[in-house]
C-alpha cells in the first residue's frame, strides 16, 4: 500500500479538486466559453483557468515556499529548488468535443527532476500516482510497464502535430518508418492518458516532439516508477523544458529511438 508524503497528498488533493470542477463543466459543455490561445486549433476555456486556480490554491497552501509553473497562470520562482507543475486540463480539444479522454496533470520537481506526480482521468475514474522510490499506482493498485521486447509486438502511442504545430513532414517520415515494424500506433489526443497508459502497460512506448513541462511531468515519474525509461526523443537525458519526450517499457527504447533519429536524418 502506498503511503503518500505530504507533498504527494497535496498533489492528489489538487488534482481531485481540479477534476471535480472540470467534470461539472464537462456535463454542461454548451454553456462553456471557449477561445483560441495560440491559433485556431489551440483552444482554451474558462474550465482550464478555473481548474488551475483550484489546484494552485491547494498546492500553495500546502507549501507556500515552493515555486509554481502552470499552463494557464504562468510561473512563480519560490525557493528556487522545488516547483509545482500543473496542466489543469490535458486534452482540451477532447474535452470540448465531448470526448472523455482528458485529465489533470500535477507534479513536483526538485532541481529540475520530477519527484512526485499525479494524473487524474475523471471521466474514466483512473487516478495515477507516483513518488520517487515508492512505485507507480493506479487506483491504489501497483502498476508496471509491459514486458514486450520486440518492436513488432509493440503498440506505440504518439502525438500528432495539428494546425499551428511544427514537424508535419517529420511526423510523416516517422510513420513511414515505424508502421511496417509495429503491431499498432495509437493517438488518444491527451498526453496525460498516453503516458499513464505506458506506465500501466497498455502501451509499450509514447513519444511527442512539441510538448511543455506541464504536459509530460507526471507521466515521466509514473513511467519511471513503473519500471520504464524516460528520455528525449533522441535518447539524450530528459530535459523537462526541452520540448519533447520518449517514454517506454525500456525493452523497446533503443530501437524506437534509433528509428526516430533516422527520421530526423532523412
Amino acid at each position: 500500500m502506498l503511503h503518500p508524503s505530504q507533498d504527494l497528498q497535496a498533489l492528489i488533493d489538487a488534482a481531485m479538486a481540479a477534476g471535480a470542477g472540470l467534470r461539472r463543466r464537462f456535463e454542461n459543455l454548451a454553456d462553456l466559453r471557449v477561445r483560441s490561445k495560440n491559433g485556431p486549433a489551440d483552444l482554451v476555456s474558462i474550465a482550464d483557468e478555473e481548474a488551475e486556480k483550484a489546484a494552485r490554491a491547494i498546492l500553495e497552501a500546502a507549501r507556500p515556499d515552493y515555486g509554481f509553473l502552470g499552463e494557464e497562470g504562468g510561473s512563480a520562482a519560490g525557493d528556487g529548488s522545488h516547483v509545482w507543475i500543473v496542466d489543469p486540463l490535458d486534452g482540451t480539444t477532447n474535452f470540448l468535443f465531448g470526448n472523455p479522454l482528458w485529465g489533470v496533470n500535477v507534479a513536483l520537481a526538485r532541481d529540475g527532476k520530477v519527484i512526485a506526480g499525479v494524473t487524474w482521468l475523471p471521466m474514466i475514474d483512473e487516478l495515477y500516482v507516483a513518488e520517487e522510490g515508492k512505485g507507480a499506482w493506479l487506483n491504489g493498485r501497483r502498476i508496471h510497464v509491459s514486458h514486450r521486447a520486440a518492436l513488432i509486438e509493440a503498440v506505440l502511442a504518439c502525438g500528432i502535430p495539428f494546425a499551428g504545430k511544427p514537424d508535419h513532414a517529420l511526423f510523416a517520415r516517422e510513420m513511414a518508418l515505424l508502421t511496417p515494424q509495429v503491431s499498432g500506433i495509437r493517438r488518444t489526443g491527451a498526453c496525460a492518458v498516453d503516458m499513464a497508459w505506458v506506465a500501466a502497460g497498455r502501451w509499450d512506448a509514447y513519444w511527442e516532439r512539441a510538448l511543455n513541462a506541464w504536459d509530460m511531468a507526471p507521466g515521466v515519474i509514473l513511467v519511471q516508477e513503473a519500471g520504464g525509461i524516460a528520455t528525449s526523443v533522441t535518447g539524450a537525458p530528459l530535459d523537462l523544458r526541452g520540448g519533447n519526450v520518449c517514454v517506454s517499457n525500456g525493452a523497446v527504447h533503443v530501437v524506437l529511438v534509433d528509428v526516430l533519429n533516422r527520421s530526423l536524418a532523412a
